[in-house]
Order: C-alpha cells, then structure tokens, then sequence
C-alpha cells in the first residue's frame, strides 16, 4: 500500500492505495489533462461511497470498463 496525502477542496485527505491503483490513476489523470489532486476532487465529489479509497478503486474499474467497451476503430484495406 502507497498512502499520499492530497488538498481536496481546501482541506488535507490521505489515500492508501496499491501501486498499481495509483498508476492507473495517473493514467486517468493525464487522459483528462488533469493533475491527480484533480482527478481525486472529482472522484471525490462523485462518489457515492463514504470511503475514498474505495471510490477511487471503483473510479479506475469504471475508467477501465469504458475503454474496454469502446468500439476498437480498425483500418479498412
């Protein structure tokens, strides 16, 4: 577990997530053009979980689960 401390709307929160929720994470941040204290405000705000952490973790499954179910453009020959 990675535990980072981040300003959300003006106060101080810390988030412990694995290594690899915290790279999906800045994956998704800069996907949207948006530094990871934003990308967390928004997750935060959006939530409908009273646990960060785990809102964060359902954030990247979601994020996920749309690129997966995108339709794949292919090249016609």
């Amino acid at each position: 577990m990675d535990k980072r401390s981040l300003s959300i709307a003006g106060h101080r929160t810390s988030i412990a997530l694995e290594p690899e929720f915290w790279q999906a994470l800045e994956a998704m941040a800069t996907a949207n053009g948006l530094t990871m204290a934003g990308l967390i405000r928004d997750i935060d705000q959006n939530r409908a979980t009273t646990n960060l952490s785990s809102a964060a973790r359902l954030a990247v499954l979601r994020w996920y689960q749309t690129r997966l179910d995108a339709p794949t453009k292919t090249a016609v020959e």
